[in-house]
């Protein structure tokens, strides 16, 4: 697997999703892995640390 991916998708589920769709062929399929990268990314270095810094700020810690 890429290792430059790894920063991007930190979740296992999310690289197994990216491993699976990266080994088809064809501009759709170029197109589906393009696409679950962004919105992988987004979800997971961008929105998840916000999500622990407000579930932190709930809780009081």
């Amino acid at each position: 697997m890429d290792k430059g991916i790894d920063w991007w998708i930190r979740t296992e589920c999310g690289r197994a999703k990216y491993a699976q769709l990266s080994q088809r062929r064809g501009f759709f399929a170029s197109l589906r892995l393009a696409w679950f990268v962004v919105i992988a990314g987004i979800r997971d270095v961008v929105l998840s640390p916000i999500q622990t810094k407000i579930r932190n700020l709930l809780r009081g810690t």
